[in-house]
Parts: structure tokens; C-alpha cells; sequence
């Protein structure tokens, strides 16, 4: 039964069929170095510098969308409140600027949904499935209090 996840195939095959570790042959592995816990493990994996830049490619998608999104939005409330006569401007019989503006807006919402989730698909999801495995081999057998 196929499943519409990017990382299915990826968790089932291929992790097996590499000689050596995990992660074996990659420039960007995280560093297979003997340590004694989960949280020396876990601070590993984070000072790597495969998961430093999948949080690069996460910051510098997220911060320039979430920041254009907000300006977009606090013109459309500063039009509102500061020219409600451009925005009562009728646009094509009883739909106004302001209306056009409003369904900009989730129409907005939608395209910056979606543009995200093909991001995190094509730049994160398969360094972050890999920065996954690598931490559950690490992290095998280490006693959790």
C-alpha cells in the first residue's frame, strides 16, 4: 500500500544496504564519537554540521516568508484603517479593494502553505530523515533515566 509521505520509502529500504555505519561515505555525517548519554548524544547530532544546515535552510526560508506574510497583512489592516476610501473603491460591481485585498490574503495563506511544504520536501526532509537514523543508531542502547 503506497503512503504520500517523501521519508516512507526512505525509512524502509536503503538503510541496510550500505557497508558500514550509518550514514558511512557522507561528507556531512554526524561524527561517530563514543559518548556515554542521550543528552551528550543529542548535543552531537546538534553542534553536527548536518543538522546546522538543515535549521540554515529551515531559518532562511521560514524567517523571509513569515516576515513578508506579516507585511503583507499589516499593509492590508494600515489600508483599512487609514484609507477606507481607496478601499471602498469598487473594483468590479459590488466587490470592493478591500474584498480583493481580504481574498489576497487567503489565497496568500494557501500559496505560502504550500510553498513551505515543497521546501521542507526538496531541502530538509531527506537530510532530516538522515540526521534521524543517524541519532537512533547512536542512541541505541544508551539507558534513559
Amino acid at each position: 500500500m503506497p503512503v504520500d509521505d517523501p521519508g516512507y520509502d526512505a525509512t524502509a529500504s536503503g538503510r541496510g544496504e550500505r557497508a558500514g555505519a550509518p550514514g558511512a561515505g557522507r561528507p556531512d555525517a554526524v561524527p561517530r564519537q563514543r559518548v556515554h548519554s542521550a543528552a551528550e548524544i543529542y548535543l552531537e547530532v546538534q553542534r553536527s554540521p548536518a543538522f546546522q544546515e538543515v535549521r540554515s535552510r529551515y531559518r532562511r526560508f521560514a524567517f523571509p516568508a513569515a516576515l513578508a506574510f506579516l507585511l503583507w497583512y499589516l499593509a492590508y489592516v494600515v489600508a483599512a484603517t487609514a484609507a477606507p476610501g481607496l478601499m471602498a473603491r469598487p473594483v468590479a460591481g459590488a466587490v470592493n479593494v478591500a474584498m480583493v485585498a481580504g481574498l489576497g490574503q487567503f489565497l496568500t495563506t494557501f500559496l505560502l502553505t504550500w510553498a513551505y511544504a515543497r521546501h521542507a520536501r526538496l531541502r530538509r526532509d531527506r537530510a532530516a530523515l538522515d540526521l534521524r537514523w543517524d541519532t537512533q543508531e547512536m542512541t541505541r542502547g544508551v539507558v534513559r533515566p
